[in-house]
């Protein structure tokens, strides 16, 4: 018996002597895992750019983005009626920029939270993106757990993280607002046919005035930067500059911003830099100019390189925009373009390119150009007036100049005829493409409530994302020209009705006030930008 108890003692003992190299080789063989799995991530997350990871995933995980629309209409030709809008191209949703998750817990972020507060250990994040299909929702969600992995255990978020976080929030806030109770709101509230999803734009635009913050760079000198016509049909540039620079919506602090504008003006660098000299490239020195400012806050700012221009955007009216913006690829291929010249044929992408109006303003107002008659006292039923270039007017000049007393087609209005008069005297108003896509004709269809006909090849239509173009305007094919007043005298009393009327409600999104109005143009475009924005996920993760 003695033996028995000297023997297990001696076994007690060894067990006590073995039992810590147990659990050292345990913990050895955890860390070597976490490697493993953290050399999977970096690998995940691509190259690097001075200092910085390419830190905006996109195309290797496939989830449902935000989209407030069906798709994007793109206006095309061949064939008339309901064949006439082509849909985008669409993978995934509407703006197919796909990414990866690692952001703190959504329901734990407060944006006013100072910069390195530390956040519980698990979290769980609710990856809700939703893609609206005319009436349908498509939602895909991925909840993930993060569980503690050796030194991250108290790691701390940035302003960034949390930051993408709160967007978690509003995707899920805009995925949820099909089903819930509409918001009260005593300046508009947006229904309707002329509304893909009147209910989650309302939804997505309050979010944008409650979080919404963009990081205008102040580098730069006018006329080129921070300036912009006002007065003519390339009015929007100069007009979004300035509104910008003053707006709510602007932040001085580009760590809580969510995009970063770039005040140039295309127009203003054709006034002052093109080259008129028909023996040199006149492109070079205003391409020259748009890379040099970018070089600029790229070298003096980290936020380029954090995200290769994706949380960037520039605006251009003039034609030349599209052009200019290819002398930084990245700037082509990845920052936010707001364009008139919204033409897919020449580059322009509707899941990260916004399409913006066109307006002419003669005197810098809308003063003495909005409102027109009832719709039964206009006497004519269709109208053009307008010069002779690019290849659809010639087409429309060939078959209805002074051809119908009631389809008015011009190519100068006679002497003492107001062109904004013959609009308001009109049923429908024609807008063919012209050397390009884009035109101020549609937007003057609306200001005087004259119901619009575009028409128009590989265009996207502005902000058509949210609004349903075929709703309230006529869209034709090249080939419909030689049929136009069989097709307009086909639509019936009471659709035409419809149309003028649901066009004078969708007026105010065209509208450019002074100061900016709440849904006015400047608040379109920038939600136009807010949408690009939800869509995208960006990482700052510094190279160690």
């Amino acid at each position: 018996m003695g033996s028995w108890r000297n023997s297990r003692t001696s076994s007690t003992k060894l067990l006590w002597v073995i039992l810590p190299f147990m659990v050292v080789a345990v913990i050895i063989g955890v860390k070597k895992s976490n490697l493993v799995d953290r050399s999977k991530y970096n690998s995940f997350m691509g190259g690097s750019v001075n200092g910085y990871s390419s830190s905006v995933i996109k195309d290797d995980v496939a989830e449902g983005p935000v989209a407030l629309g069906r798709r994007t209409t793109v206006v095309e030709g061949g064939g008339g009626g309901d064949d006439d809008v082509a849909e985008a191209p669409v993978e995934g949703g509407l703006f197919d920029r796909s990414f990866n998750s690692s952001y703190p817990p959504l329901g734990m972020v407060r944006m006013e939270d100072e910069m390195d507060v530390e956040l519980p250990v698990v979290a769980k994040e609710d990856d809700s993106n939703v893609t609206l299909s005319g009436p349908d929702i498509f939602v895909s969600v991925n909840q993930t757990t993060v569980l503690p992995v050796g030194g991250e255990i108290n790691r701390k978020y940035t302003s960034l993280d949390k930051l993408e976080a709160r967007l978690g929030q509003v995707r899920a806030a805009i995925k949820e607002a099909e089903s819930s109770n509409r918001t009260h709101d005593p300046d508009y509230i947006p229904e309707g046919p002329m509304y893909w999803n009147a209910a989650s734009f309302h939804r997505s635009y309050l979010e944008m005035e409650k979080l919404f913050k963009v990081f205008v760079y102040e580098e730069g000198e006018p006329p080129i930067f921070h300036n912009g016509p006002c007065k003519s049909i390339y009015s929007m540039e100069g007009n979004f500059i300035y509104y910008m620079e003053t707006t709510k919506f602007r932040t001085r602090n580009p760590e809580k911003a969510h995009t970063f504008f770039l005040p140039m003006s295309t127009t203003m660098m054709v006034r002052f830099i093109f080259e008129r000299d028909p023996h040199v490239d006149h492109w070079r020195p205003m391409k020259q100019t748009v890379k040099d400012y970018v070089d600029l806050v790229g070298s003096k700012y980290p936020f380029w390189n954090r995200s290769l221009g994706a949380d960037h955007f520039a605006l251009s009216c003039h034609d030349w925009g599209p052009e200019l913006s290819k002398a930084v690829p990245y700037l082509f291929k990845n920052s936010i373009r707001a364009l008139c010249n919204a033409n897919t044929s020449e580059g322009f992408n509707p899941s990260k390119d916004v399409s913006i109006p066109e307006i002419f303003l003669p005197d810098g107002t809308t003063r003495g150009i909005l409102n027109g008659p009832s719709p039964r006292n206009r006497p004519l039923l269709a109208f053009f007036a307008g010069g002779v270039h690019g290849p659809i007017r010639p087409i429309l000049l060939e078959h209805w100049q002074d051809k119908d007393p009631d389809i008015q087609v011009h190519k100068y209005l006679p002497k003492g005829v107001s062109y904004i008069g013959m609009l308001r005297q009109s049923k429908y108003c024609i807008s063919p493409s012209g050397y390009e896509v884009a035109s101020p004709r549609m937007v003057e269809a609306l200001y005087t409530g004259c119901v619009p006909v575009l028409i128009k090849d590989h265009y996207v239509a502005p902000f058509s994302d949210v609004l349903n173009w075929k709703s309230f305007a006529v869209i034709l094919s090249v080939e419909d020209i030689p049929n136009l007043k069989n097709i307009l005298t086909g639509i019936s009393t009471r659709q035409y009705l419809r149309m003028q009327r649901r066009g004078k409600q969708v007026r105010r999104h065209f509208e450019v006030n002074y100061p900016p109005k709440r849904y006015d143009v400047f608040h379109m475009i920038l939600h136009s930008v807010w949408l690009r924005r939800l869509n995208i996920r960006i990482q700052g993760v510094a190279d160690s």
